[in-house]
Order: structure tokens, then sequence, then C-alpha cells
């Protein structure tokens, strides 16, 4: 339920703090004293578009926090879902307006796009207001009530089922037909492709050794100009090479050792060193000769590493990627090559599911048809006690074309008066008949509602008298499974609530200010007065509202 509600900065009120009860709460207040102002608030936590007008005149923004407490397991789910979390099933959704036109949304203190607020807070308040009744005018909307109130989900939601394989295999067979030129157009192009790969005939690991290849045939020159050298500087040419040098290191360190043993150890090291570059020496004589390439042999290798590096440009960076799009080019051509039989399988596989999803749509229509005469029935029920006991609500269902919602058309079809013939609702009802039409169905659907908080703004519009306490009678009783809230200009309605708040408008040093505030007793009868008698209430229209208050 929505616990409380703040408002800072927003059109006349400067600060106010709204505390609700889970219970029948109502606003009343003089026109304009501010009342349509809390429900822009409530709008704005909802993430509905706001206005940088609603700024109130000199703030540089508006804010507006709103507590929820209780909230149903859905909410929770659907909080979590967007990456936040319930803190003991408490939900604090923020929002600031600000004059150059930057939101800045709240939940549970972490920052939130709108987006976000916007779909969470639909799973906890509903609000029933003008665009609410235009949209139950529409014929589009008359399906989701019925849907709502029929004790058939498990149903529909086969239905989509079905529907999503048949809608499928529908698309696959449109596209398969109307593209035969394409698809000769795409046999070609696959056919280059794949001839184009396999005539390569590449090898996983080919790239990287044509490369180490490449890199040495393009240095042979400078590898055996530094090989020879070093040749030269172990085994000598014109000079001395180190061998020669090293070898007599030995011998007169060898004639020396002999007289002084001191050297023995030094003499057998110098030994091993000169042993061990001699066989150095043989090696790289034999590298000399290996490095002498055939200089056709790079122009193999850089035609082969160019073929590669075409490929890779054209159907993937590696040798592996080109092999598994030539896999997959061969496996969409077989498909492409074996249309007939594909098309064959295709519209056997989409007649069968059409057949399926047409006998689970008869089920889905007479499910749908059944509600909609329960709940039309419901609905007149409720319409006679709320003072219209003429009406005649005739569900009309007629057969379109296969949706994802089933193949029904469904429009709620209304007579107010006796011998009229059903219409639309657009054609026939008045904003009273509307209003009253509207609290029936939410009567009539609160059980399966999960949203905890009913917001009816203005629903008394275009009645009075017996009309208006009966509908007052069924917010009460509204009251009883979720949290109300409404707004009232009509004192019967008023004198049913559990909890009184007043607004009022004052003007201070030219500016105006608006206050809520909750009334007692004594206060209240003062305010069902002014409703009933206007500004000056009499004694009689003060006892008259006392005798409301204490029958209610």
């Amino acid at each position: 339920m929505l616990s409380n509600i703040y408002i800072e900065n927003v059109a006349v009120i400067e600060k106010a703090s709204i505390d609700f009860d889970n219970a029948f709460n109502i606003l009343t207040g003089e026109t304009g004293a501010g009342k349509s102002i809390i429900i822009d608030s409530i709008n704005a936590i909802m993430g509905q578009r706001i206005s940088r007008d609603l700024i109130r005149s000199g703030a540089q923004s508006a804010f507006i926090s709103a507590t929820f407490s209780d909230v149903s397991e859905k909410a929770c789910e659907i909080l979590e879902e967007c990456g936040y979390e319930a803190e003991d099933d408490v939900f604090i959704l923020q929002r600031q307006i600000t004059q150059a036109g930057k939101n800045i949304c709240k939940i549970n203190g972490r920052p939130a796009p709108l987006s976000v607020l916007k779909k969470v807070s639909t799973y906890l308040i509903n609000i029933y207001g003008q665009h609410e009744g235009y949209d139950f005018m529409t014929a589009d909307s008359h399906i989701k009530y019925i849907d709502a109130l029929g004790e058939y989900g498990d149903l529909l939601d086969e239905y989509k089922a079905k529907y999503e394989v048949y809608s499928d295999l529908r698309h696959k067979l449109l596209d398969l037909k109307d593209n035969i030129q394409d698809r000769e157009r795409k046999i070609d192009l696959l056919q280059y492709q794949i001839r184009e790969i396999e005539a390569a005939d590449l090898q996983p690991g080919e790239l990287e050794e044509l490369e180490a290849r490449r890199t040495l045939l393009n240095n042979s020159e400078k590898i055996k100009t530094g090989i020879s050298f070093a040749y030269a500087l172990l085994a000598g040419d014109e000079e001395e090479g180190a061998i020669s040098i090293l070898d007599s290191v030995r011998d007169t360190l060898s004639d020396i050792s002999e007289i002084y043993p001191d050297l023995n150890d030094v003499t057998q090291r110098i030994q091993s060193v000169y042993e061990e570059l001699n066989d150095c020496h043989y090696e790289i004589r034999d590298f000399i000769d290996e490095v002498d390439i055939d200089p056709r042999e790079l122009d193999e290798v850089e035609e082969r590493y160019n073929l590669i590096k075409d490929l890779s440009r054209k159907y993937g960076d590696t040798i592996e990627e080109i092999l598994e799009f030539c896999e997959k080019s061969n496996s969409e051509l077989d498909d492409l090559l074996q249309f007939d039989i594909n098309k064959e399988k295709l519209e056997s596989d989409y007649k069968k599911a059409k057949a399926e999803l047409t006998v689970i749509a008869e089920r889905l229509t007479k499910a749908r048809s059944d509600a909609a005469a329960d709940f039309s029935k419901a609905v007149m029920e409720e319409m006679r006690y709320l003072d219209m006991p003429n009406v005649v609500m005739v569900p009309s269902i007629t057969k379109c074309e296969f949706t994802e919602n089933g193949c029904d058309r469904l429009e709620l079809l209304i007579s107010a008066n006796p011998g009229e013939e059903p219409k639309p609702l657009s054609k026939i009802a008045s904003g009273g008949e509307l209003s009253r039409m509207m609290l029936a169905i939410k009567t009539i659907i609160a059980e399966k509602d999960e949203i905890a908080t009913l917001i009816f703004d203005e629903v008394d519009t275009g009645i009075s008298g017996s009309a208006a306490s009966k509908v007052g009678r069924k917010l009460q009783q509204l009251s009883k499974t979720h949290q109300v809230l409404c707004i009232t200009h009509q004192a019967q309605i008023a004198a049913l609530a559990d909890i009184h708040l007043f607004i009022s408008k004052t003007v201070s040093e030219g500016r105006t200010f608006t206050k809520v505030r909750e009334l007692d007793f004594e206060e209240r009868k003062y305010e069902l007065s002014r409703i009933i008698d206007g500004s000056n209430p009499s004694e009689l229209s003060l006892q008259h509202a006392e005798e409301m208050l204490n029958s209610k």
C-alpha cells in the first residue's frame, strides 16, 4: 500500500507529507486547493511524463518521494528482475525534476532509470481517472478485462505457445515462397564461396607456419651473412680464428701445468671450452649450407600467404573460422538445393500447426464467450445497485486473424435505456455512467487484482444523491481488500471514508501555499457541511453531516 507521499516544490505545494492508511482514504477541498497536484505527483512517481511547468515558481527543482509497505510478492519479483531489492517488503520511489528538464530517479536509495520506475509502479498503484475512462471506451481494452476475470489462464498460455510455433512456420513459408530469385542468387554465391575455400585446401595452423617461413626467407641473406661472419671468427680466414687462438692458449697452459700443477684445473676447463667451440664451429658450417635458399621458394610462400590472407578478409580472421564458414555454407547450400523437399515439409508442418492452433483458438473463444457473459451479468448487477437498473451489457465477439492473444475481437456493447439497441460505449456513455461502470468493473475484478492501491480521481463526476451514496458504499467495499484513495466533491462519499484528508490553500506574502491534514470528527462535520451547504454551513447542515458520519 501507499504509506506516505512527500511532495516538495510542486505547483502550489511547497512541502507536504501525507500519510495514508490501508483503508478508505478520502481527499476533499475547495476547487483549486491542490487536489489534482497530489494526483500529478503520484503520476510522476509512476513514471508518467511531467512538465517542468509543474515546478513551483522560484524553485530549481521539484521532488516527490513515495513509500510503499507490505507490497505484493509479484511487485517484489518485478523489482528483483530490474536489479533492485525490497527491504522488508518496503519500496521507496523518488523522483526529482529540474528546471533543466533532468529527471533523477531512485528506488530504495539507488539510482534508477525512469523506465524502471514506471515498470515497478504499475504493480503498486492503479489510478482511475479520465484517461482510464477514455481507454475503457475503446474496444481493444475490453478483452483485457475479460481475460483478467476468466478462469482460463492455462488455456491462453497454451494458445500463445502454439501461436509462436505457427507464426514462426508461417513466416518461414512466406520467406521461402517470396524469395525464389534470391534463392537462386544465394545458391550461386554459396557455390562460388565453397569452391574458392575448398580449392585452397587450407590446413589448420598453416598460416602461422607460413608466416614463420616467410620471415625466414625474407631475411635469408642477413642470416647467411651473419652465420658466415661468425664462422670466420671461429675458424679464421685470412687472420687466426678464435679456435686457433684458444688451441694455442690450451697448449701453452698444458706445458706450464707440468711444472706448475695449480694450472691443471683451468687448463682442463679451457680444454672443454675448446672442444665445445670446435663442435659449434662445425654446426655453424652446416647452417651456412641450409640457408642457401632457392629464391623461387619465397615467391611460392608469398603467393600462398597472400591467398590465405585474401580468404581471411572475406570469410574469417583465422583458417579455423574460414573452414567453419565453409561448413556452414555447405549446410545452407544443402537446404537451398533441397528447396522442394523443405517446402513440402514446411507446408505440412504449417498446416498441422494451423490445425492445432485452430482447435485451441475455438476452445479459447468458447471460454472467453462464457467469461464475457458472466462478466456482463455481474456488471449489470453492480450497475443496478449503482442506480442504473436499465443498463444492458452485451458482449460482442467476432472472429479475426490469429494474433498472439487469440482470434477474437471482443467489444462490450451497452444499452443504458429500455428499448435501445446495445451500442459501443463511446456512443452512449455519459461521464457519470462511465464512472459508475468503471467502479462496477473494479469491484468485480478486485479479488484477482494484485495491485494493492486503487486511486479514484473524482469518480463522482456526473452523479449525486442516491447514486453518489451507492458509489461511496462500493468504494467502502473495495477498501476491505484494497487500499482506496479517492478525491471527491460528494459529501455522501466523503462521509463513508475511514480517513479524511483536507486540502487547503492559503496566501502569504503574495505566495500561494497548499497544506494537507487529517480531519478529526468535528472537523469532518464542518467539511461535509461545507460540501453540502457552501462555505458558511448552517446548523441543519452540520446536524445532517453528523448523522452521515454516525451512520456510515
